[in-house]
């Protein structure tokens, strides 16, 4: 028998019908200032992204409370808090978005005074659901969804770092991993591969700038080309990266491209993918 989230709510003297469900995963959010990123190392300005919302929603949002679940970096849904929640009206000055470039302006957003509740603090960051297939729709009614729990943990962690030569993403994926990932990765030069799930072909590159693999691998991202003459020529698709070889701290640039150009000649990237030189 599933264990669900309303039967979590109605444990606790709460009716279903009078809370929403509220999924924060925004795919505008610079690197770091994901929900997922804010909650866990900025709380502050979590609370201020989500008290802060289009007025648009209003109609949806105005209810009694919140049952409040980020995105994580793996697309799982984890539950933050149950709030009380009070409509304040629009916001009286221009708001800095939080996760992003931009403003709303005075006037053009709605303020949400929540409160959290304190039978729930125990579920902070330990309850998973099963979001189902409307992850669209961020915003729905529990008594018309009744989610399956699908996993309590004893206390929240960041999912480990897999390791060097077992970290495997799409280029869509990576602004989604845990920022102690990224950091690694920032500190950290070697060699990397490019993969096109679309054409077959392979790229060999080398990463030894100031931000690591991380920095590269974030041209890609941005342009998906990442300068590189051959991948130019490629429509645009969402490259496999992987790590071949990780460089060591006396390594120097030179040591590097001699690194990169043996791992060229053993997957034969010339003749037989995409690097062009």
């Amino acid at each position: 028998m599933n264990f669900t989230f309303n039967t979590l709510l109605t444990t606790a003297d709460i009716d279903p019908a009078d809370v929403r469900l509220i999924r924060h995963a925004d795919p505008s959010a610079e690197r770091g200032k994901t929900p997922y990123d804010l909650w866990c190392n900025q709380p502050r300005r979590f609370e201020n992204y989500q008290t802060t919302q289009r007025t648009k929603n209003r109609k949806k949002l105005q209810h009694k409370y919140w049952a409040v679940f980020v995105a994580t970096p793996q697309n799982d849904t984890l539950f933050i808090n149950l709030y009380s929640v009070k409509y304040m009206g629009l916001n009286k000055s221009d708001i800095p978005f939080v996760h992003s470039a931009g403003v709303d302006l005075a006037g053009t957003a709605d303020i949400f005074k929540l409160k959290p509740l304190p039978k729930f603090k125990h579920f902070r960051g330990t309850l998973l659901i099963d979001w189902g297939l409307g992850t669209r729709a961020w915003i729905q009614r529990a008594d018309k969804q009744n989610k399956v729990i699908t996993e309590l943990k004893r206390q929240f962690s960041e999912p480990q770092f897999p390791g060097f030569l077992n970290l495997i993403q799409q280029l869509s994926t990576l602004t989604n991993i845990p920022s102690s990932w990224q950091a690694i990765l920032a500190a950290t030069r070697g060699i990397y591969l490019l993969t096109c799930p679309r054409t077959k072909e392979c790229y060999v590159g080398a990463a030894y700038g100031e931000d690591g693999f991380w920095g590269r691998w974030q041209d890609y991202v941005h342009n998906q080309h990442g300068g590189n003459v051959r991948l130019k020529s490629r429509d645009k698709s969402d490259y496999q990266v992987s790590i071949l070889e990780v460089a060591g701290s006396t390594h120097s640039v030179k040591d590097i491209l001699a690194m990169e150009e043996l791992w060229k000649q053993k997957l034969q990237s010339r003749e037989l993918g995409l690097n062009a030189n």
